[in-house]
């Protein structure tokens, strides 16, 4: 069910939604959950954004970008330093866009982890949902590893993996991995359609398809399947839509209030916190 504006009936021109868009939509209608909004135009700024997600992990799989562990991590060195820990710092003095887009059109330079892969997806749909522009002004200073992002993008979790929409990331669990291979013990995958996933090192599939994969790398007598976490996270769409306005950052937090959000993410664990 659908609020908006504290109300379950409001106007929308659905003619300006792409079918994702409308299906999202219709999901959210005649779910049983709850979702609040405060304008209609913030319950179209997330089904563009949710749009942008997709859109970004398709057309990242679609790059030529290679898979690798921190250790053996590549990128453009025209845009990015890469790290003594496998990270990219993006280069004093290069377009935080640019550098973002460049992934997109110089794949096959790069190479990375999975969780890696999640923040670029998302730092992509953040550009093209907020323009160059603010992008360049609110993350102005990117490092790539990992769960590592910049302050002006946050996240969100919930534990329902049953009420998600493209656009969400969940985590495909591998508890019996291969010690050797650290970087099977997960994926994390971004929900394009119904049961159908984008994860990078494994690419497009289905859940099933993605177990079976991870299956391939458990260790010797492994007795447990790899499996789908309840574990979801998606962006602060709220807090966003307001970067897209050109509010400072911190205006955001300060009208949120003091919070505290904490996300797990295989075996990393992750807190932002403010104070009013």
């Amino acid at each position: 069910m659908i609020y908006v504006a504290g109300s379950a009936f409001f106007q929308l021109d659905e003619s300006q939604l792409t079918n994702l868009e409308r299906q999202m939509l219709e999901a959210k209608r005649k779910s049983d959950q709850v979702y609040v909004y405060s304008s209609v135009d913030a319950l179209i700024d997330e089904l563009r954004m949710r749009s942008q997600i997709v859109a970004a992990a398709n057309d990242l799989y679609r790059s030529g970008v290679g898979f690798a562990d921190f250790n053996r991590s590549r990128s453009n060195p025209v845009y990015w330093n890469r790290t003594a820990n496998g990270g990219f710092q993006l280069i004093s003095g290069q377009s935080p866009s640019a550098a973002i887009r460049d992934i997109y059109t110089n794949g096959p330079l790069y190479a990375f982890e999975c969780a890696t892969a999640i923040i670029i997806i998302m730092y992509k749909a953040v550009l093209e949902t907020i323009g160059s522009e603010a992008f360049d002004r609110y993350f102005a200073d990117l490092y790539l590893r990992d769960w590592n992002v910049d302050s002006d993008l946050r996240f969100v979790t919930h534990h329902n993996n049953q009420a998600v929409y493209p656009g969400d990331v969940l985590y495909f669990e591998n508890p019996d991995h291969d010690p050797d291979q650290p970087w099977w013990q997960g994926e994390n995958a971004v929900l394009l359609d119904k049961d159908l996933y984008y994860g990078h090192g494994i690419g497009i599939g289905t859940g099933e398809e993605i177990i079976e994969e991870l299956n391939q790398f458990r260790k010797s007598g492994a007795t447990q399947s790899a499996f789908l976490s309840d574990l979801v996270l998606l962006p602060d769409y709220e807090y966003i839509r307001r970067l897209k306005e050109s509010r400072h950052p911190m205006d955001v937090l300060y009208k949120q209030g003091a919070c505290r959000i904490a996300a797990r993410i295989g075996s990393q664990l992750y807190v932002v916190s403010c104070k009013r």
